[in-house]
């Protein structure tokens, strides 16, 4: 279940604080972004479970969506580190998200023992 974001205080300051985000924006009109907010969660828990996804209402916060230049729905925007890497707009592919999310994620979140750091003396 996703978390929901009421104000805009606390859509800016969740984007600051988490390094890696998606902010679901929809309305309670849309039949697909219901359809699409389930696979994007499904591939969430799947494959990277250390990003965070939240859902935004365009008709309960309208501040929210015009602040962000969200004028339709579903708009997905993924961010990390506190930069937008991506924007989609209704019609998308999962495809489409993995190949914004999967680079930026594995460099971030990445706990495996492949990146080796040496410490050196002085």
């Amino acid at each position: 279940m996703n978390k929901t974001i009421f104000t805009l205080d606390a859509y800016e300051q969740t984007v600051r604080e988490k390094d890696g985000v998606i902010m679901y924006f929809s309305n309670n009109v849309c039949g697909a972004c219901d359809v699409l907010e389930d696979k994007i969660n499904e591939i969430l828990a799947k494959d990277y479970p250390k990003m965070e996804m939240y859902t935004v209402s365009t008709v309960s916060n309208p501040e929210i969506a015009g602040q962000n230049r969200v004028f339709a729905a579903p708009t997905i925007l993924i961010y990390f580190t506190g930069r937008e890497q991506a924007r989609f707009t209704r019609s998308v592919g999962m495809a489409q998200i993995v190949d914004v999310i999967d680079r930026p994620y594995q460099m971030i979140f990445d706990d495996s023992e492949t990146q080796d750091f040496v410490e050196y003396e002085k």
